[in-house]
């Protein structure tokens, strides 16, 4: 089971005072309307008295999932740095103690989806750990029949992967079904093999239908539930009160690695076709366009003068990848993709990687304050390896050459933004490691109380331009933060350029 880690106590406690406010149950306040508003605000299903009919049918095809790994670990000698460390089996390289092997099991859940034994399950439940090597996979069915499993198909991005075991005859199975009608408020159950503990049911309600973590990624959209999910339901199904899967359980929010009534299930119409994809044998392809972007925060916005969490910023673009051909460039703002709004719930990487690759697609953006529609042609997603040795450049606010300080100067930027700056000079530009002929300020202090400092801003970064003015003197950022002022922009947009590193967009408060 993966971990999101938060403390909500506050929030709690918060609804708790104004539930005991209010003094009235919330039927004494529909009880007022005539009968046939309330009847329009009765479930569908209304509350179910039992889940036992439903449990009966379903937790058959519901299995356990568990692995033998080898993992590598460096062995500790305790007489290393003596005369004695090479008489008990110092290892490799001889103090340290050398690299041992030693086994490992994990366990996780799944769930049988035809009767000739495929079986769903996360990739994380049947991935070794660290330089770990998954040695067997074992798939155990509710009455305790243990099948030897072979990995069919496994997807990183998505977090899904597919096993087959062979029976000798027809297996019960589940079938998904369409997550996209699940409503906040719908009853759910899930079944799976927390702690080791085989055939666990726990019901709940639906919570939130496009829950966003944070993690990142083009599959950070999650159905968020209330039934209790704990290290080992990972892969396991989420049911609607139909019997059908409309996610499957991936993770969990929590402070204290049990649950606290926040799980997070991968939706089924984000799961089916890549599972149907796995089962067939086929890869899984997947759209790219080759941008590093940053989403909509409240300071981008404001420094932009956009609405808030539409559109995404491009911080980097990867040359030569789809992207650049189209001519997208740093610092645009891409507000709508193949007709489809960019919000946060609905994300360039998402849109983009369920967009075939080969297609022609219409890319809206927002470029220097004017709408502009480019045309690129998606890509094919490169693999995870390949994608991890890809390099956009690094932190664009890593070790400073400066080591001196410097007091600042008390110019507008300082009053602003927190900013003491020094116009370019090949002296500088020289000592900063940078091209003699770059064309920007240099921060020569920057107040740690600034929303500046607080966003990892220090000497000797060099800015190059601020609301997409190039900023060529002192004088160039006082009169982007006096426009800024006089048009109410809360914030204004700084290109950022740290040695080393490639030039990257910070919004940056103005106060």
């Amino acid at each position: 089971m993966r971990y999101a880690y938060g403390l909500t106590g506050a929030l709690l406690i918060g609804g708790a005072v104004v539930s005991l406010a209010t003094g009235l149950p919330a039927g004494a306040q529909v009880a007022q309307n005539d009968a046939t508003r309330m009847s329009a605000m009765v479930p569908r299903a209304g509350a179910p008295a039992s889940f036992a009919e439903l449990t009966q049918q379903l937790q058959p095809a519901v299995v356990n999932i568990s692995t033998r790994q080898k993992l590598r670990v460096e062995a500790q000698n305790p007489f290393a740095g003596t005369p004695f460390e090479g008489m008990f089996g110092g290892g490799e390289g001889g103090a340290g103690g050398g690299a041992q092997t030693r086994e490992a099991q994990s366990l996780g859940s799944g769930f049988i989806v035809s009767a000739d034994g495929y079986v769903v399950t996360n990739n994380h439940v049947i991935t070794a750990e660290g330089q770990g090597e998954v040695e067997s996979i074992s798939v155990t069915l509710p009455d305790g029949t243990e099948f030897p499993a072979k990995l069919i198909g496994r997807d990183t991005s998505s977090d899904l992967a597919v096993l087959k075991i062979s029976a000798g005859h027809p297996l019960p199975f589940v079938r998904f079904g369409d997550s996209k009608a699940a409503r906040v408020g719908d009853w759910v159950i899930a079944i799976g093999n927390p702690f080791g503990l085989g055939g666990t049911v726990t019901a709940g309600i639906i919570s939130a239908v496009t829950r966003i973590t944070g993690a990142g990624g083009a599959y950070d959209r999650y159905i968020q539930t209330d039934a209790a999910i704990n290290r080992g339901n990972s892969g396991g199904p989420m049911f609607d009160m139909k019997g059908q899967v409309i996610g499957i359980n991936n993770q969990i929010y929590s402070p204290s690695g049990g649950s606290v009534g926040i799980g997070f299930a991968i939706p089924a119409d984000i799961a089916a076709p890549i599972v149907e994809r796995l089962m067939s044998g086929k890869e899984i392809e997947r759209g790219y366009l080759g941008v590093r972007i940053q989403p909509m925060g409240d300071d981008l916005a404001d420094s932009l003068g956009l609405p808030h969490n539409k559109g995404e910023l491009v911080q980097a673009v990867e040359p030569g990848k789809a992207g650049a051909q189209a001519g997208i460039a740093p610092g645009d703002v891409v507000v709508r993709v193949n007709g489809k709004e960019v919000t946060r719930e609905q994300s360039l990487s998402f849109i983009v990687a369920n967009t075939p690759p080969g297609s022609r697609i219409p890319i809206e953006l927002m470029r220097n304050g004017q709408k502009m529609t480019l045309n690129a042609t998606i890509s094919r997603r490169p693999s995870d390896e390949e994608l991890a040795a890809e390099n956009f450049g690094g932190d664009p606010r890593a070790n400073s050459p400066f080591n001196k300080p410097a007091k600042p100067q008390g110019s507008l930027a300082e009053k602003a933004l927190g900013l003491a700056v020094l116009p370019m000079s090949p002296q500088i530009a020289r000592q900063l490691g940078v091209g003699e002929d770059t064309r920007g300020v240099v921060l020569n202090a920057v107040d740690p109380s600034s929303d500046a400092g607080a966003k990892g801003l220090q000497r000797g970064d060099i800015v190059l331009s601020a609301n997409y003015k190039p900023v060529a003197s002192p004088a160039d950022l006082d009169a982007v933060v006096t426009a800024a002022k006089t048009a109410n922009r809360p914030a204004v947009l700084l290109q950022v350029l740290r040695r080393g590193q490639p030039a990257a967009y910070v919004p940056v408060r103005v106060r």
